[in-house]
C-alpha cells in the first residue's frame, strides 16, 4: 500500500548546490503543467496515498503551487508537506497563504551553521539568512518543521553546530542525509564526499544535541554498522512507502526501488545481524570507496539500549 506521494512540480531552483542530485535538469525541463500535476495527485489518491510532498527543484517557484495545495486538500490528502530550500519561507505572507491552502508540514534544508558554510555549498549568497529567517517565521506561526542537512566533506565536522542551531530555532525534527553521488554530487564526488567511517563520531555528536533536547533526530543513507547505539535514528526504518512522480517517469514504490537499485550490499553484509533491515549505502559510494569500512555487527544491542 502506498502511503505517500512525492510530486516533483518542476526543476527550477534559486540555489545551485554542489551536491544537487538533480544536476542540470533545471536547464532542460520546464515546470510541469497544472493539468499533469492534478492528474498525478488524483493518481496518488487512487493508489491509497493520504500524504503528499511537493518537491522539485524548488517547488515554491512554481506559479501554481497554492492551487495545487488546495486541490490536494480537496482530494482528501491528510498530510501536505512542502520540501524546499526554505528561502521563500522568510516571507510571512506567502507562508500564511500556504497554511491557509492546506500545508501542515514544512521541510526546509540547512547545510551549515553559518552563511560561509551554507552559502558556500548552495552557491547562493544570502540563502542562509533567508532559510534561517524562514524557519523562524514557520515556528512563529506554530508550524511543524522537519529539516534536512546533506552531509558533505565541507560540513560533517560542523554537524553538532548545525544541530545546536536547529534546536535553538525550535525545529521539530532534523535529519542528516549522506550525500548521494548523482547529478552535481556525482560530478563533484572527488572533493565533496567524506568517508562514512570519518563522519561517524560527528554524526553521533550531532544527533546527541537533538536527543538531549527532546527532538527527533534522524539519519539517512548511513548503514547500521556506523550507527551503533543510535539504531533508532536510522530513518529508513520509518520512511513511508512512497510513489514518486518524477520528470518523465513514475516510480511506483520508491522503497523497493531504493533497496534494489539505489542502494547496495557488500560481500560481508550477510554476516551482519542487521542485514534484513539495513539497506546499505548508496551504490555510488561503494563504487568510489569499496567495502573495507563496512564491518558486520555480530550482536544486537541489549534491550532498552538506545
Amino acid at each position: 500500500m502506498i502511503e505517500r506521494i512525492d510530486l516533483k512540480v518542476g526543476f527550477r531552483c534559486n540555489n545551485h548546490c554542489s551536491f544537487c542530485v538533480q544536476g542540470d535538469k533545471r536547464k532542460t525541463l520546464p515546470a510541469k503543467e497544472l493539468d499533469e500535476l492534478r492528474a498525478s495527485l488524483e493518481d496518488g489518491r487512487r493508489s491509497g496515498a493520504d500524504g503528499v510532498v511537493f518537491t522539485g527543484g524548488e517547488p515554491t517557484l512554481h506559479s501554481g503551487l497554492l492551487e495545487l495545495v488546495r486541490y490536494a486538500k480537496s482530494l482528501g490528502y491528510a498530510s501536505i508537506q512542502i520540501q524546499s530550500n526554505g528561502r521563500a519561507f522568510c516571507y510571512e505572507k506567502f507562508v500564511r497563504a500556504l497554511i491557509d491552502a492546506g500545508v501542515d508540514e514544512f521541510g526546509p534544508s540547512l547545510h551549515g551553521p553559518s552563511p560561509k558554510v551554507h552559502d558556500g555549498l548552495t552557491c547562493a549568497p544570502g540563502s542562509f539568512l533567508q532559510t534561517v529567517t524562514g524557519i523562524r517565521v514557520l515556528k512563529s506561526l506554530g508550524q511543524r518543521v522537519i529539516t534536512n542537512t546533506v552531509i558533505t566533506a565541507e560540513n560533517f565536522r560542523l554537524l553538532p553546530e548545525i544541530a545546536q542551531l536547529l534546536v535553538s530555532l525550535g525545529v521539530d525534527q532534523y535529519q542528516f542525509a549522506f550525500i548521494h553521488l548523482t547529478g552535481h554530487a556525482g560530478q563533484n564526488k572527488e572533493w565533496i564526499t567524506p568517508r562514512k567511517s570519518e563522519i561517524e563520531p560527528w554524526v553521533k555528536r550531532g544527533l546527541d544535541v537533538g536527543l538531549r533536547a527532546g527532538r527527533r533526530a534522524m539519519t539517512e543513507a548511513i548503514p547500521y554498522c556506523f550507527m551503533s547505539g543510535y539504531e533508532e535514528c536510522v530513518a529508513e526504518r520509518i520512511i513511508p512507502t512512497t510513489k514518486i512522480f518524477d520528470a518523465a517517469q513514475v516510480v511506483e514504490d520508491y522503497t523497493r526501488a531504493r533497496r534494489s537499485e539505489g542502494k547496495a550490499k557488500g560481500p560481508r553484509c550477510r554476516e551482519c545481524v542487521y542485514d534484513a533491515v539495513c539497506e546499505g549505502p548508496w551504490r555510488e559510494y561503494a563504487e568510489l570507496f569499496g567495502w573495507d569500512e563496512f564491518v558486520p555487527v555480530r550482536e544486537l544491542p541489549p534491550a532498552g539500549d538506545r
